[in-house]
């Protein structure tokens, strides 16, 4: 069973789960950004750091054991809720951890009165793509601050 804790984006449990997200993102993508622009690398790194003073909140997914399993943070991008920093470790996937999150986001940002959620995830997690398709995320185009440094990014709005 999958409950959700709101928390602040400092939580130590969310910093922790969003540095295994960055561990396993550069398994996936890997570090070297050989032959291109300095600019270039700079922006994306820009383009995917998040503010903390963007946050609205962050989400756990806790498990039965009381352990946090899973991460999602809010945040606000201009106009838009923007969803950032998903992941669910290894060992919990498949567990619904991931969907739990998602509907909580739904939730927040009814809350919030927001007409739809939006979010970013790279071509070489097609596992996310998958699970976001799954649970009714519609797929749009690259918005900023992506589209300059990350034309490959699959986008996805979810209508609430």
């Amino acid at each position: 069973m999958i409950t959700i804790e709101r928390v602040c984006w400092d939580d130590p449990r969310a910093v922790v789960l969003r540095a295994r997200m960055d561990d396993e993102m550069h398994e996936r993508y890997g570090s070297s950004n050989a032959g291109e622009d300095p600019a270039v690398t700079a922006e994306r790194s820009r383009a995917l750091s998040v503010d903390p003073a963007t946050i609205v909140t962050s989400l756990l997914a806790i498990d039965e054991t009381g352990e946090a399993v899973g991460h999602i943070a809010i945040r606000r991008l201009g106009d838009e809720i923007e969803l950032k920093r998903l992941i669910v470790l290894a060992s919990a996937r498949g567990k619904g951890a991931a969907t739990a999150l998602l509907d909580a986001c739904e939730q927040v940002g009814r809350e919030l009165g927001v007409p739809r959620l939006i979010l970013q995830t790279g071509d070489k997690q097609p596992d996310a793509v998958a699970l976001y398709r799954k649970t009714g995320w519609n797929q749009i185009a690259v918005y900023e601050p992506y589209l300059a440094t990350m034309p490959w990014s699959f986008c996805f709005e979810k209508a609430l």
